[in-house]
């Protein structure tokens, strides 16, 4: 019996498994050195097999992908085009200025007195002349009546004197005696009338008045404001220019004055006064135009954008604004041009161009270089655009405003 027992442990020294009939035959077994390789040589292939098969996918997903795309070519973008002209085209010297009146003052009495009568509305225009305001003079108009009734009894003495003095019957200093009184007594009139002419306050000339300031009753220093009076016919426009610009500047030239409150819309002035010397603080001379402003659009006090203007420059080329894509990196247009397709058809494509631009102009700026005349330049669409980009004309410029607006 105990050589039965030991045949029945296994090679590790425990029991067999083969007494107990749950435990399959197979699994008692050691497995073999051979069996392990073939396993490992089955998974391989099996990975590799895998392996081929994701990338002959790939493969063929990348080809058919590539494939799409090269025969569906995105069609043409749509760009409006212009051509690069040689035109002559206006000089300006730029500058900010000043509008200031040709005349202002602030009316003031040159007397001391209580308001009577307020003779206009703020924001009337007057005539010079017009009286403006009244002040109390009923104590130099009764001066005046006495000074009257002096004069002629001094009149009437001084006739009685030459009549004697004639028959030789008064001598002559008493004639000479009379004569300075009446003339005493007019200087007094005269006196008293220009007191009561200064008590009338009148408009010094033609403009419009400002705010009124006082109100009837009121007592009013001499100097007291009482209306402003402002001369809109004609305005001043100041301004400064860098001392380089003398050389180009003279009395009589014209110049272009463009107010924020009408944009768009240019006044024309006439230089009247150069400053004879230059400033030492900013090196820069004084300029004075003058403006006739009898429509009274403008006012004094406004900003205004000056253009001297100077000699045109013939045969300058130039594009339309919106053909130039200003970046930090430099100016540059699309400049469109023909070529050919693989299929041999005609096409248009764009080329990025860097360019130099000199001064702008209404709608157009000019170009310095870069271009030549007669390129077909891209005004709109640029933002679709990229170097060699097929592109067709369009029927029209996008950014062209409309005439007219459809009413609703």
């Amino acid at each position: 019996m105990l050589d039965n027992h030991s045949k029945a442990e296994t090679s590790f020294g425990h029991p067999a498994d083969a007494e107990d009939p749950g435990v399959p035959t197979l699994a008692r077994r050691p497995v073999s050195r051979r069996g392990l390789v073939i396993r490992l040589i089955v998974t391989a292939l099996i990975l590799a097999l895998l392996g081929g098969a994701l990338y002959g996918f790939n493969t063929f997903r990348n080809k058919a992908i590539s494939d799409f795309f090269a025969g569906n070519k995105p069609p043409p973008t749509p760009v409006a085009l212009a051509e690069a002209t040689v035109q002559s085209i206006p000089k300006y010297l730029t500058a900010i200025g000043t509008l200031t009146a040709s005349r202002q003052v602030t009316v003031a009495p040159e007397v001391a007195g209580r308001v009577t009568q307020i003779a206009f509305e703020s924001g009337a225009r007057v005539k010079a002349g017009d009286p403006l305001v009244q002040l109390n003079d009923a104590t130099e108009q009764a001066d005046l009546l006495a000074q009257r009734a002096q004069g002629r009894l001094a009149e009437l003495n001084l006739e009685r004197a030459r009549d004697l003095r004639r028959s030789q019957a008064t001598p002559q200093s008493s004639v000479d005696q009379f004569q300075a009184q009446l003339d005493e007594i007019m200087a007094n009139q005269k006196r008293t009338q220009a007191l009561i002419a200064q008590k009338l306050i009148k408009a010094p000339f033609d403009g419009e008045l400002g705010i009124r300031q006082i109100n009837v009753g009121e007592h009013l220093d001499t100097g007291a404001a009482v209306v402003t009076l402002t001369d809109l016919s004609t305005l001043y426009v100041n301004f400064s220019l860098p001392e380089q610009t003398l050389p180009r500047l003279a009395v009589g030239q014209k110049v272009l004055i463009n107010a924020d409150a009408f944009a768009g819309r240019d006044f024309e002035a006439t230089i009247g006064t150069i400053e004879p010397q230059v400033s030492a603080d900013t090196r820069a001379i004084k300029v004075q135009a003058t403006l006739d402003n009898r429509e009274r659009m403008l006012r004094p006090g406004m900003f205004a954008n000056v253009r001297v203007v100077l000699p045109p420059q013939p045969d300058t080329l130039t594009v339309p604004e919106t053909a130039v894509d200003y970046t930090v990196y430099g100016d540059s247009v699309f400049v469109a041009k023909n070529g050919k397709a693989e299929d041999g058809a005609d096409r248009l494509t764009v080329q990025r161009v860097p360019v130099k631009v000199g001064d702008r102009l209404p709608n157009r700026v000019e170009i310095r270089s870069g271009l030549n005349p007669g390129d077909r330049v891209v005004v709109s669409g640029q933002l679709k655009l990229a170097n060699g980009a097929v592109v067709v004309p369009a029927e029209g410029n996008p950014l062209t405003a409309p005439q007219t607006l459809p009413r609703n």
